[in-house]
């Protein structure tokens, strides 16, 4: 008998009822919410005279609106000033914990769920946004839901799935050096394309990811929706156990110990079966950027814009205003972002810092720095990140979203062009008429000092 996939493993033993029409309902152990997508939802309740199934498995943060300016600064936009506001009404009504803008354990609800240890292995964990699969890291089941799933788990603590198919991609190999996890995901989904992980759940395995810090990893699942995966996953080992003792939201002492013994078991057989498996050599990637318009059109750092392989790479080319053939050290950067739920952890913002120490941001850049969460922005500040930042000319910012998307006062102008940290580069993603090239953090510091895209060897 073939041995058990971790997902299979995790889908089983939350199984609620199936039903005739191929639909899966599943107990969700872990319902996250933001400002943005839940009002309909509790909307929904209110209308149906229904409460909150579970209030102890729901949290919900600000993270999407917020400006990341000085906390003393009002919210000027009436819109995001009220969506803030219904949260915190919403919230109080059903009697769900919220941490709103200021609070101590406020960030990006991908940020704020590891740190504080409630993200954790072998749950289903849900949230109205598409990068739920950062929790994935933790060798949970998570993924993104749509506004009326919201209102359905708010209501049941269930939600109704269709049955994905795994996929297995095995890195082989090490890294090199200063080949980071944003490099390693950007390198999967420019092999597999947008489209090449859908109806899958994708499990990361291999040396090269064994080697990744959960920061990495939470990267790397981060980012298994822009290959069109429903989530990613990987498997428990003792990085994963290591990052989670001591973390607020788990067991202390001999009961952490008891737990993190199940935990360890939370990986695929060794002669588990996946529907499909891709195998990359991890030791021949370098830095990475994404040249396009989507996520799977990437290129190398120190290389040149690509010829366009079709009509697809031409209209893209045509709204980056770029030309082929053009190095990209000589493509001048106007907006540099460092943070988003894909890189704005401490790790990341360590190796940002690295690159910036000792030098000054160039005279065409806006540089912004913005931590994932007040937790995040303290561990910083102890270190003396922010005097870094600082001294080199970047804005040292509060916790939000910020620049990933263009739905906060943080946003590029039309044809100014940004080396982003974040995980879209859609057409408009950071502004109307934004041009988005999605980076590394290193890279990124190393682009605010040259003024171009650099590598973190270059900067001066």
């Amino acid at each position: 008998m073939a041995g058990v996939t971790l997902f299979e493993k995790i889908w089983k033993s939350h199984v609620v009822a199936s039903n005739d029409d191929a639909l899966t309902t599943l107990y969700v152990d872990l319902h996250l919410v933001h400002e943005v997508t839940s009002p309909q939802a509790f909307d929904g309740l209110r209308l149906n005279g229904r409460r909150v199934r579970r209030p102890d498995r729901t949290l919900a943060t600000a993270d999407h609106n917020v400006p990341t300016d000085a906390l003393t600064a009002p919210i000027a936009d009436p819109i995001s000033r009220r969506q803030l506001e219904v949260l915190n009404e919403n919230c109080q009504e059903f009697g769900i914990t919220l941490f709103p803008r200021g609070h101590e354990n406020q960030g990006i609800v991908h940020v704020i769920g590891p740190e504080l240890g409630v993200s954790q292995p072998g749950m289903v964990i849900v949230c109205g946004d598409s990068h739920t699969s950062t929790h994935g890291a933790f060798g949970a089941l998570a993924f993104g839901i749509g506004t009326s799933e919201v209102e359905h788990v708010l209501a049941t603590q269930t939600v109704p799935q269709s049955k994905p198919r795994t996929m297995a991609v095995t890195l082989t190999g090490s890294a090199p050096a200063g080949v980071t996890a944003k490099d390693l995901v950007l390198g999967i989904i420019g092999r597999l394309g947008t489209g090449g992980g859908a109806g899958y759940v994708m499990e990361y395995r291999g040396p090269a990811i064994s080697q990744l810090s959960m920061e990495g990893r939470m990267t790397l699942c981060n980012m298994s929706i822009e290959a069109g995966a429903r989530a990613g996953l990987v498997g428990v080992d003792e990085t994963t156990i290591d990052y989670l003792r001591g973390k607020p939201g788990v067991p202390q002492g001999p009961a952490f110990d008891e737990i993190a013994e199940k935990w360890r078991r939370l990986i695929s057989d060794d002669d588990a079966v996946f529907d499909h498996e891709v195998v990359i050599d991890a030791s021949q990637l370098v830095p990475l950027l994404t040249w396009g318009t989507n996520p799977a059109q990437v290129a190398e750092v120190s290389g040149v814009v690509p010829e366009p392989r079709d009509d697809a790479d031409r209209r893209s080319l045509t709204y980056m205003q770029l030309t082929p053939g053009v190095r990209f050290s000589d493509i001048p950067v106007d907006v540099v972002f460092i943070g988003s739920c894909t890189n704005s952890r401490i790790e990341d913002l360590r190796a940002a810092a690295d690159v910036a120490a000792g030098h000054h941001v160039a005279a065409n850049v806006r540089a912004l720095v913005v931590p994932g969460s007040h937790r995040v922005k303290k561990q910083a500040e102890s270190e003396g990140l922010d005097l870094i930042f600082r001294e080199a000319g970047f804005e040292w910012r509060e916790p939000g979203c910020s620049m990933c998307l263009g739905m906060n006062p943080d946003q590029l102008s039309p044809g100014q062009r940004s080396a982003s940290t974040s995980n879209r580069n859609f057409e408009g993603r950071q502004g109307r008429g934004g041009l988005t090239h999605l980076v590394s953090p290193a890279v990124a510091a190393a682009t605010a000092l040259a003024g171009t895209f650099a590598l973190p060897k270059d900067a001066s």
